[in-house]
């Protein structure tokens, strides 16, 4: 019987995960959007900054601000995905209401 249990707790695990999940706390749709937005301030910052300083001739700081570059389009990433799931699982928890 204690195995069955297990089973079943598994199974419900690893197929009913979705149906089992719950909605986003309240603001976190706003939080992630505004997180997205950040992240498009903070490339169009970086990209502004190494255009200058590829325009001055600083080599160093041309390589720092590609580092940067690439740092902040894997946040912006990050964030736009996980605002893409938190929206899914809003949306199936209102369908599940």
């Amino acid at each position: 019987m204690k195995n069955l249990k297990v089973l079943v707790l598994a199974v419900l695990t690893a197929f009913g995960g979705a149906a089992l999940a719950q909605a986003p706390a309240p603001g976190t749709l706003k939080a992630d959007r505004a997180a997205v937005k950040s992240d498009g301030r903070a490339l169009k910052a970086d990209r502004e900054k190494l255009k200058a300083d590829r325009a001055a001739g600083n080599k160093d700081a041309v390589a720092a601000d590609r580092a940067h570059l690439k740092a902040d389009h894997q946040k912006m990433k990050a964030d736009r995905e996980k605002l893409k799931t938190d929206r899914h699982a809003a949306k199936a928890a209102k369908a599940a209401k």
